[in-house]
């Protein structure tokens, strides 16, 4: 090894810069909450082990077909409410930024009355209203009592649905208020009627915007579909509830009405987020991987380090 000197001075040039050792920081309140984490689920895992409950009834009444009848039944209600409630929105919203006073204090009055009433006591209201009103009476197109006329089922659609109708409003005014008003005077200067302007121009940008939120009522309407047992609605809690006083099982069946809900509402997370991020593309450069698409890259990054390099002797 030679060392090159330097001939005026007769100095050895100094070394070059050692390598700098990174020491990673120890966070060991992450591990102690770790541990805590995993102790507090295995105590859980455990106390509901030791309980007094059956387990293999879930299984055996999980694909019962009054279990998948409500099932059907919940899904129904919650697309027809969720239909109902976006129309409605809609409309609202336009009327709420409606420069005639009239509409807007009529969508304004909707919006504070549904909004400011519990759901629960809607539907109850609904189903009693036959107290004040004892027929319907809709000329020569129908006429009939109020008891018959307000089934269970139509109950369960004009609480959930006119109740959603005022959420989605705020929804979409929020939305329509998020587009640019330049767009608006600029398609209006075009000669675009303002019908044409919304359809067109408006609301599609307005999209990525009412879409997330919309997602998650749609989610929290499934849910709130089982407050619907308490007007005779047979949909998936009701037929839990009706199976678990029939078989001896009633906390057992309250455990399966949680699983169909958790299932459905993974099913609706998953479609929500590609939806979302159909939505997306005009708003960013490159589009998030899917979860399928993230799988395929590591089970690629696996296969290629799993294969042998090849050498030269």
């Amino acid at each position: 090894m030679t060392v090159d000197i330097d001939k005026t001075t007769g100095d050895t040039p100094p070394a070059g810069p050692e390598a700098i050792k990174a020491i990673p920081v120890r966070h060991y309140g992450r591990y102690i909450s770790a541990v805590v984490a995993i102790a507090l689920l295995v105590g859980v895992v455990y106390a509901f082990s030791q309980g007094k409950i059956n387990w293999g009834a879930i299984p055996d009444y999980f694909f019962d077909d009054r279990i998948l009848d409500g099932v059907g039944k919940t899904l129904l209600l919650t697309v027809l409410s969720m239909v109902i409630g976006i129309v409605g929105g809609v409309m609202l919203a336009v009327m709420r930024l409606s420069k005639n006073p009239v509409t807007s204090s009529i969508a304004w009055f909707y919006i504070w009355f549904f909004r400011g009433t519990p759901v629960l006591v809607q539907l109850i209201v609904w189903f009693n209203l036959g107290l004040v009103f004892e027929y319907i009476n809709l000329g020569p197109f129908y006429k009939d009592e109020w008891s018959d006329f307000m089934t269970p089922f139509l109950t369960a659609l004009l609480g959930l649905g006119l109740n959603e109708a005022a959420y989605m409003a705020e929804i979409c005014r929020a939305g329509l208020l998020s587009v640019d008003e330049g767009q608006t005077e600029a398609s209006h200067a075009l000669g675009m009627s303002h019908a044409r302007t919304l359809r067109r121009i408006v609301i599609p940008q307005a999209m990525r915007v009412i879409v997330p939120p919309t997602g998650n009522e749609v989610i929290n309407m499934l849910k709130t579909t089982s407050l619907v047992s308490v007007v005779q609605y047979p949909e998936l809690l009701r037929a839990a509830q009706d199976i678990g006083q029939t078989s001896g099982a009633p906390a057992e069946m309250l455990f399966l009405a949680a699983a169909w809900y958790l299932l459905l509402t993974s099913v609706f997370s998953i479609g929500q987020y590609y939806l979302e991020r159909h939505y997306a593309r005009g708003s960013s450069r490159s589009l998030p991987a899917t979860p399928f698409q993230k799988i395929k890259a590591n089970v690629l990054s696996l296969s290629s380090r799993s294969k042998p390099t090849g050498g030269t002797a």
